[in-house]
């Protein structure tokens, strides 16, 4: 997300700055994937949202959220000093935090699986429908 800078600006803010996508500071810190904006704004690491195209009838596409590599790198080392306050249930280190996302894996899906079978339900019953239509006489 390259941005042109203000001419007047300090050379360090002229350089391109590294940003890292949820995904990888989920690897680096105790927090739910979900949680990491939330999380972030206790550490004080600045935060860049991309929101996802016009999905139409659907509304906008997910937000991606990117964190500044050295804010990210900063608060890890808090993280492990516990020096940041995250409730348990956003922690992938407490066993509260662990249940909460097993639990959410379970709904999404347990929820996908049945909007699954319910439409191969309803394509069979269709099918069944036409045989049994072009059988009686």
């Amino acid at each position: 997300m390259p941005s042109t800078p203000d001419p007047g600006a300090p050379e360090s803010e002229r350089e391109e700055q590294e940003w890292l996508s949820s995904r990888k500071v989920a690897k680096l810190w105790p927090v739910r994937e979900a949680w990491l904006p939330d999380a972030a704004r206790r550490a004080d690491v600045r935060v860049r949202t991309s929101s996802g195209q016009s999905l139409g009838t659907w509304g906008p596409g997910p937000t991606s959220y990117y964190f500044h590599a050295e804010d990210v790198a900063r608060a890890t080392l808090e993280f492990t000093e516990g020096r940041i306050d995250v409730p348990s249930g956003w922690r992938t280190d407490t066993a509260i935090g662990r249940l909460r996302e097993f639990w959410f894996k379970v709904l999404v899906y347990g929820a996908a699986t049945v909007a699954v079978g319910a439409v191969v339900a309803a394509v069979l019953g269709c099918l069944a429908f036409i045989v049994f239509a072009l059988t009686v006489e």
